[in-house]
């Protein structure tokens, strides 16, 4: 279990510590240099942290009955985003593709068949993860996916924290004073997907369900919020999941 330790606004988990725990733990080799390489601190202001944009295609919505098919990653600051180190796979599912999974991804029979399996594509992944802290949109899908991912390739889990955009989204326009009014009213929900979150902040519409593409504009929409909801010296304990 992760340990907790209470801050004024609420109890946030030990990141730091559950790594360094489970660095002395595991047997893959893989994970133990991505745990040991930590993460920031929850005190560490939000503009000097390290972060790294995430997102994945996968078959469906349930990591025990689905796969992965593209893993999408772009590392960044709030002050800079490091395309040059952009990095983009596709990787062979265990199972086969649906024509429905193959209208949401466009990635084809014909390119996951010279695609490698995901565990040849892990070391990597995490190499490019390591001492970085992972910004996603939907965090129930990164998370148990890679945690699926790493116990059915390397035999353990893999938990890590990360901030959530549409998280972030959800705190202003679902869980908010304004938010409950709505609801009272009856008016509909205000959408916190990608692109409707983007285009409240007036940044450009990009390709969906691209997972290089998407990992940019998660990465554009946290520099978007932080600039227009937050301090730049908010702490990354105030954030994350």
């Amino acid at each position: 279990m992760l340990s907790h330790r209470l801050s004024p606004a609420r109890s946030l988990p030990d990141w730091p510590a559950y790594l360094a725990a489970r660095a002395d733990r595991v047997s893959s080799p893989e994970l133990a240099r991505y745990f040991a390489a930590s993460c920031p601190t929850p005190d560490t202001p939000i503009d000097e942290a390290p972060l790294v944009a995430l997102d994945l295609e996968t078959t469906g919505l349930d990591a025990r009955r689905h796969d992965i098919v593209s893993i999408g990653l772009v590392p960044f600051t709030l002050g800079r985003i490091r395309w040059a180190e952009r990095r983009y796979w596709v990787v062979r599912p265990s199972r086969p593709l649906s024509s429905e999974s193959i209208t949401f991804h466009r990635i084809t029979h014909s390119e996951i068949a010279e695609a490698p399996d995901l565990a040849t594509v892990l070391p990597e992944l995490l190499e490019a993860m390591a001492g970085r802290l992972a910004v996603v949109h939907f965090r129930h899908i990164e998370r148990p996916f890679l945690d699926e991912a790493a116990r059915s390739r390397l035999g353990e889990e893999l938990r890590f924290p990360v901030i959530d955009t549409m998280s972030l989204e959800a705190r202003r326009h679902r869980l908010s004073l304004w938010a409950r009014f709505r609801r009272w009213m009856r008016r509909p929900p205000v959408s916190i997907r990608l692109s409707d979150s983007r285009a409240r902040y007036g940044l450009p519409a990009y390709q969906g369900h691209h997972a290089l593409l998407d990992a940019l504009a998660t990465a554009e929409l946290l520099q978007a919020q932080i600039a227009t909801h937050y301090r730049s010296q908010a702490t990354i304990g105030e954030l994350w999941s």
